[in-house]
């Protein structure tokens, strides 16, 4: 009778050092460090407002980099990428291998989803590419497949169909909600409208002054909401009405527009965001009340 209780004591061992990893995942660590350096080089140049390298105003990656889908909760779309990064790289270092597996493959999964869903968008709806998001998408389709093929051999309770419904589900539900988001759909009502930048719209057409954008810019999103329920009074001038591939509109060519948004008073030219009391001022727009 002692015999056996022996052996079975000693069988334990083995199969409680399995459960454990000798090493962090180098594979995914190595992986995970490139695509933090694509994605934290791009959130810089976003917070810098720079052009990234080898790409040129009005080319394909500028028009993805400028897009409305750039931005997320107002971070570049690029700093959640290098949080994703960041924790795929943290996980690497989880010794338990069921555990780190489960993690990383569900991480892994949601980044490759999203990256898809933004490069549809990037090649469907701007037409445009931009070859560092690319290489984004490259690196987390290697990072997925990678993970999927290192599962580990022992993994009680697993079963690839709750876990691809539960996993793919999610993700899927998280994505739709985004891109509702996106879509505007899920934005602020309209409120009544402000006496003051109400008066302020007028003012600046009533002046002749213009303000050039886009429909894809985001920045010129940011600008139109400042003026809230009154931007349909706005002096606003599209220069991408075909979309950001097609050539840019005559009257915006006339007047040389080179960036979004870009405003035109009394003979003067602003590039970027203008805060409304700089506009209040520019336009010499003299009225009662205050400002909000």
């Amino acid at each position: 009778m002692a015999k056996p209780a022996t052996n079975k004591k000693l069988n334990t061992k083995p199969t409680a050092q399995a459960s454990l990893r000798g090493g962090p995942n180098w594979p995914l660590f190595v992986l995970a460090l490139l695509g933090m350096a694509v994605s934290a080089y791009l959130t810089y140049s976003s917070w810098q407002g720079k052009l990234v390298a080898g790409c040129t105003v009005g080319s394909g990656c500028d028009v993805v980099l400028s897009s409305r889908w750039s931005t997320l909760f107002g971070m570049p779309t690029s700093f959640w990428g290098f949080l994703t990064y960041a924790l795929l790289a943290a996980i690497a270092w989880n010794k338990r291998a069921a555990q780190q597996w489960k993690w990383a493959w569900v991480v892994s999964l949601f980044g490759l989803l999203y990256s898809l869903y933004l490069t549809s968008i990037s090649l469907f709806v701007l037409q445009a590419a931009c070859p560092y998001c690319l290489t984004s998408v490259g690196l987390m389709t290697l990072i997925f497949i990678t993970v999927t093929f290192q599962r580990p051999a022992r993994l009680p309770g697993f079963s690839w169909g709750p876990w691809l419904a539960k996993g793919v589900g999610g993700a899927l539900v998280v994505i739709l909600t985004l891109h509702l988001h996106y879509a505007g759909y899920l934005g602020k009502a309209e409120g009544p409208e402000d006496p003051w930048i109400q008066g302020l719209a007028q003012h600046l057409s009533k002046i002749d002054a213009k303000f050039y954008g886009a429909s894809w810019c985001p920045h010129c999103a940011d600008q139109k909401e400042m003026f809230g329920s009154s931007v349909k009074r706005l002096p606003y001038v599209e220069c991408s009405p075909a979309g950001p591939s097609a050539p840019q509109a005559d009257v915006c060519k006339e007047k040389n527009i080179q960036s979004y948004p870009t405003w035109i008073i009394n003979g003067e030219r602003y590039t970027g965001i203008q805060p409304l009391d700089s506009l209040a001022q520019i336009s010499k727009y003299n009225a009662q009340g205050s400002k909000p």
